[in-house]
């Protein structure tokens, strides 16, 4: 038996749930930054509050491409350990690190250079421009800290380390929630920096977030070492790892371009149905964070399991992660559906904004259950080395259904129409990822 691969033996179903639940936890706590700065940003403001708006699908996009690297490492790991090859798996998971870091500072760069052509090009309005560039500028030079952490808990994660994945994500979203009413409101008798605490914030959380990902990383298999390192062929490891990476990259940042377009197309509707719209978003995020644990942890499970040949095994974990997402994207979709204005009065007195907000939950929780099929696949396709198909399943879920749909609600219907393009893209995405994850495990098991 492999030592190290040790999802290769006990009950799938244990696996899912230790590997998951540890993941809930983290991804909540990475989740609640959002809320909780949604929050405090609000109070200074409907201008701060639909800056905010503009900048989280913005964010969301950068940071899927740290994801993505994540899930690249994630993915050479377990592959590795599943076959018996620990020291691929070191070089790989110490190489990985390091690439995280110099793509940072280069995507930082970039998007510091382009910040306001962008959200230009996204309708803000000269009001909220100032306000963007304020979070926008320290958040763009602090993106390779956030890149660490990527390269950090996806070795972590590889080896099945899910405790561990989550200590390092709830370390920086604990530093955010108190540095938020502290450096965004003032306290203490400090002013505070308004929206730029905000990203002061997620810096400071961020280191504080590397260190202790090192020092749980130390306690591995699979160490920080810069002999490891050194030993790497370059070439050979940066292909092996951007093959998964740069598919799951573009994979993850589609469906937040797709929420871009979406938000400038509201944008021309009504202030007030932007800031209902990036609110909810928030509440969303929130709501999904089982459906994006399961998607993390499915990974190792599958390419352990893959790796190692064990093809049943990975294909049972993968029919019960399915069947988990559509029970638990109904059930949530319910409950927001119910108490969308409830939840609407946390973030804004305005009536215009609640009642978008209370609008967008209404329709668009109903594909929740079809997006958690959807990544869950995603996840299986890259542990499986197939981040193209991944790539290919998401592209087409925004780019042939929700754009479409969203442009030509936005000529003919109200803006409600809108949000029904986000519903129907989630249902038909999820449809056509379980269909192509199937058939992709199906065939391999059948050689």
């Amino acid at each position: 038996m492999i030592e190290n691969a040790k999802l290769t033996r006990g009950s799938i179903r244990g696996h899912l749930v230790a590997q998951t639940l540890p993941a809930i936890v983290g991804v909540a706590a990475v989740m609640s930054i959002g809320l909780v700065d949604a929050y405090f940003i609000g109070q200074l403001g409907a201008d701060a509050l639909a800056a905010i708006a503009f900048i989280f699908p913005i964010s969301v996009v950068i940071t899927s491409l740290g994801v993505g690297m994540m899930v690249g490492i994630n993915s050479v790991i377990a592959r590795a350990l599943g076959e018996g090859d620990d020291e691929r798996a070191a070089r790989r998971g110490n190489f990985g690190v390091v690439l995280s870091v110099s793509l940072g500072i280069l995507l930082g760069l970039l998007l510091f250079a382009i910040l306001d052509p962008l959200f230009s090009l996204m309708q803000a309005s000269e009001r909220e421009l100032p306000l963007i560039r304020t979070y926008m500028q320290p958040f763009s030079f602090g993106f390779p800290l956030m890149m660490a952490i990527m390269g950090i808990n996806g070795t972590l994660r590889g080896q099945g380390e899910a405790r561990k994945t989550s200590l390092v994500s709830i370390s920086y979203a604990a530093a955010n929630w108190i540095l938020d009413p502290i450096l965004i409101t003032g306290a203490f008798g400090f002013e505070g920096f308004g929206m730029a605490g905000a990203a002061y914030a997620t810096l400071i959380g961020w280191v504080i977030g590397i260190a202790v990902g090192l020092s749980l990383l130390s306690r591995t298999a699979i160490p920080l070492s810069l002999a490891k390192i050194s030993q790497c062929n370059m070439r050979e490891s940066a292909s092996e790892l951007l093959r998964v990476a740069g598919p799951a990259s573009f994979s993850n940042a589609i469906n937040p371009v797709g929420l871009s377009v979406l938000t400038a197309l509201i944008a021309s509707e009504s202030a007030a149905a932007v800031a209902g719209f990036g609110a909810a978003g928030r509440v969303q995020s929130f709501a999904i964070v089982p459906l994006l644990a399961l998607s993390g942890s499915i990974g190792a499970i599958v390419g352990q399991n893959w790796g190692a040949k064990q093809f049943d095994r990975a294909r049972e974990a993968m029919w019960l992660a399915g069947l988990f997402c559509v029970g638990y994207g109904l059930v949530t979709a319910a409950l927001l559906a119910w108490g969308g204005p409830w939840f609407a009065d946390m973030f804004s007195e305005d009536p215009d904004v609640t009642n978008q907000f209370a609008v967008y939950l209404r329709i668009a929780a109903w594909g929740y259950a079809g997006f958690g099929v959807l990544i869950v696949a995603n996840g299986a396709l890259n542990a499986l080395d197939k981040a193209q198909y991944a790539l290919m399943q998401s592209a087409a879920r925004v780019f042939f259904v929700m754009l479409p749909l969203g442009w030509i609600a936005r000529e003919h219907f109200e803006v409600s129409a809108i949000y029904g393009a986000e519903l129907a893209a989630n249902l038909v995405g999820g449809c056509v990822g379980a269909i192509i994850v199937w058939r992709a495990m199906k065939r391999r098991t059948a050689q």
